[in-house]
């Protein structure tokens, strides 16, 4: 393997470890929260058993809330930026200043493996990537927060266009980084989504040349992408293929060869087990609940 290679392994490797650090203490920190408001619940705050239980046990006190150069609370999101994301995403205020606070954790967690990446370039051991130092999260980060968080595991054609349909969700122009206002709008859809906006995210998903049609090619690609060989098969592609010829003659309602956006949305409202028809890009319920509820 080529020295370039390897930095690049060895870099992202380090995102990887130090986003699943920061997502894993998360979660402790949620569990240990539910778990003191349910002693707090149980035990009450008054009587012998509230006095011995407070004894020897340092109060904390509340830490000053971090400011900004403006004078305004760094883990809250300034007004204008709350009221904007409020029309476009259904998150109420405190949960958008909590995605906030995890957004720049997040950020913050993959900075120091992100300068050692700088420094190893620097060195002459790889090339430099472009905006390596461009706050936001990117693909090697999203990818271990759709694994860790979300338990979704998809194969490199279907998580590259997660990654485009949702980094484009917020702005129209694009960037070897995500930035605040796409992530929220995707983790809205991904979270709260009504079902016409998940109908619409799984279509441009599969719309891989986002053309507006998903065409017997692009069925192809996911499907075949998808499935694990079987052994003893001889010809693989043939039984993909019969499954594009099922999937066409399902979804291609108006029968012109291809499946338009009013083709699949028509469909899905009849059958929603055919939502994600050609590969997993959305997270269960369970996973949307567990992630919503450390947001509390």
């Amino acid at each position: 393997m080529a020295d370039g290679a390897k930095v690049s392994l060895k870099g992202g490797a380090m995102i990887m470890k130090s986003v699943s650090l920061f997502l894993a203490s998360g979660r402790r920190v949620s569990g240990a929260r539910r778990r003191a408001e349910g002693l707090s619940a149980g035990g009450g705050s008054g009587g012998a058993g509230g006095a011995a239980g407070s004894r020897g046990r340092r109060v904390r006190r509340p830490q000053a809330p971090v400011m900004d150069g403006g004078g305004r609370n760094a883990n809250k999101l300034p007004p204008k930026t709350l009221d904007i994301l409020r029309k476009k995403t259904h998150f109420n205020k405190n949960e958008l200043d909590m995605l906030f606070q995890i957004y720049r954790k997040l950020i913050a967690s993959a900075q120091p493996a992100r300068k050692a990446i700088m420094a190893m370039n620097a060195s002459g051991a790889a090339i430099a990537k472009p905006n390596t130092n461009l706050e936001g999260i990117d693909r090697t980060m999203f990818r271990e927060i759709l694994h860790t968080t979300f338990d979704l595991v998809v194969e490199e054609t279907l998580a590259e266009r997660v990654w485009t349909v949702w980094e484009g969700s917020g702005t129209t122009t694009s960037s070897s980084n995500m930035r605040l206002e796409p992530w929220l709008i995707g983790l809205s859809v991904f979270l709260k989504g009504t079902f016409n906006e998940r109908i619409a995210f799984c279509f441009k998903v599969y719309d891989l040349n986002s053309d507006g049609y998903i065409t017997k090619d692009e069925m192809f690609t996911l499907l075949r992408n998808s499935l694990l060989k079987q052994p003893g098969d001889e010809d693989p592609d043939e039984g993909v293929r019969e499954l594009v010829e099922l999937a066409l003659k399902k979804l291609d309602v108006d029968q012109d060869g291809k499946v338009s956006y009013e083709d699949y949305r028509q469909t899905v409202i009849t059958e929603p087990l055919l939502l994600e028809a050609f590969g997993q890009c959305l997270p269960g319920n369970a996973e949307c609940l567990a992630f919503l509820d450390t947001l509390q």
